[in-house]
């Protein structure tokens, strides 16, 4: 395929890219994540954190 098909072909796929608009149930996707409201929480910080302290005690 010549550069000139292969641009055009490119165009084409750009403008669908840049029209489409899919449809999106915005209620559910907030029923979702509303109940994740909660800090994120390291279940590993307290393990790591006396591992640490160890360290810089021989050190």
């Amino acid at each position: 395929m010549g550069r000139g098909r292969q641009k055009a072909k490119h165009t084409k796929i750009a403008r669908e890219l840049k029209s489409y608009s899919p449809n999106v149930n915005l209620a559910a996707l907030e029923r979702e994540l509303g109940h994740h409201e909660d800090e994120y929480v390291d279940k590993w910080a307290d393990q790591y954190a006396d591992e640490g302290e160890d360290e810089l005690e021989t050190a």
